[in-house]
């Protein structure tokens, strides 16, 4: 009987050997959506948490729910359950009753930081953004944005205002990382052209980095006022111009060395994106650079996630705008003349620059 047993025992382990080797498949999860339903949650709880200062608190010293309460001004056992919160989606620790900053919270969303982003949820979250996505069912039947014809693109539309006040914060990484990319410290008299300049931070950068530099900011007149505040306290106005109007209608003029144009393409579909670069290269003397600054996906158009769903909020807030993947942007830069492009990667994954030379 026991050679019988033996050879019993051997066929069940290969049957398990053979079995474990062909993983079950995962049985069906609701989590994703329940957790996706109550994904608005989270961005009200953030921006409660800004506007509170929470996170300045903390940084300040406050670290128990009771102390936090105090000093932002708030019921107790309401701070504990948005500290409790802000645990839970990985904004804060906590050790004991006590918590504590994230790296990521304690550079980007304390006022003590030179960093803070704080400012930006003012713009992400206005009521015009979050209402051009109350009915998504209705942008994907129309094939854009339904809240007005021309969506945010609509000429001196307020919110670029606003955007240009509270967004700075969020780009004066990837506004360093050009000027490196583009060698703005070789102190040459550049002449740059900086399109739909919003807060002007991509040109104030280059003009900071080369004392040679002169940039003319183009933009809605209300707009420039905010990057003409900027230049100034970035001690550059006096090399800091404005151009006032439409970046399809304005005469830029002739012979720039350089000319930026950044997180604008989006807006546009392709045929238009192309009338603009056209444009855009006869303003550049022979050899002059575009600078492009784009969210843009991999080729499968759903991955890295940040890109790919910028597509999303271009088909929410635009008439016809997108996330355009880098072979689409080269033939759109090709098809306007520039022969020589360039893919750049930016301490912001998110997004990528394209170099191109006239």
């Amino acid at each position: 009987m026991q050679p019988r047993l033996t050879l019993r025992l051997i066929h069940v382990n290969c049957d398990n050997v053979h079995m474990s080797s062909h993983p079950q498949p995962q049985q069906p999860n609701p989590s994703l959506i329940f957790e996706t339903m109550n994904a608005y949650q989270r961005t009200a709880s953030l921006r409660g948490a800004i506007e509170l200062d929470l996170f300045t608190a903390i940084d300040e010293g406050a670290a128990t729910a009771s102390e936090l309460a105090a000093r932002i001004r708030a019921s107790e056992r309401g701070t504990r359950i948005l500290c409790d919160y802000m645990v839970v989606i990985g904004f804060l620790t906590k050790q004991g009753d006590r918590y504590s900053l994230t790296p990521d919270s304690a550079k980007f969303l304390s006022r003590r930081s030179p960093a803070y982003m704080g400012t930006a949820v003012t713009f992400l979250n206005s009521p015009l953004m979050l209402d051009s996505f109350s009915d998504v069912a209705a942008i994907v039947r129309n094939g854009g944005a339904v809240l007005t014809e021309e969506g945010t693109m609509a000429p001196e539309h307020p919110i670029w205002v606003e955007f240009a006040r509270t967004m700075a914060p969020l780009m004066i990484m990837s506004a360093e990382a050009i000027a490196g990319i583009v060698g703005a410290e070789s102190g040459a008299p550049w002449k740059a052209l900086d399109i739909a300049a919003g807060h002007g931070i991509f040109g104030i950068a280059i003009a900071k980095r080369n004392p040679n530099a002169r940039i003319v900011a183009l933009d809605w007149r209300s707009v420039l006022e905010v990057a003409t505040e900027n230049a100034r306290l970035a001690g550059v106005a006096d090399r800091h111009v404005t151009l006032p109007g439409s970046a399809f209608v304005a005469e830029y003029g002739s012979d720039y060395d350089l000319a930026l144009l950044t997180n604008f393409l989006h807006h546009f579909d392709e045929a238009t994106c192309e009338i603009l670069l056209r444009k855009v290269y006869a303003s550049l003397k022979p050899g002059g650079r575009l600078v492009t600054l784009e969210f843009i996906p991999n080729e499968d158009r759903v991955s890295p996630p940040g890109p790919a769903g910028f597509s999303l909020i271009m088909l929410g807030t635009t008439a016809s705008g997108d996330a355009y993947t880098f072979s689409q942007l080269e033939k759109m830069l090709r098809n306007a003349g520039f022969s020589k492009n360039e893919l750049h990667s930016l301490p912001n994954p998110d997004q990528r620059v394209v170099v191109s030379r006239k």
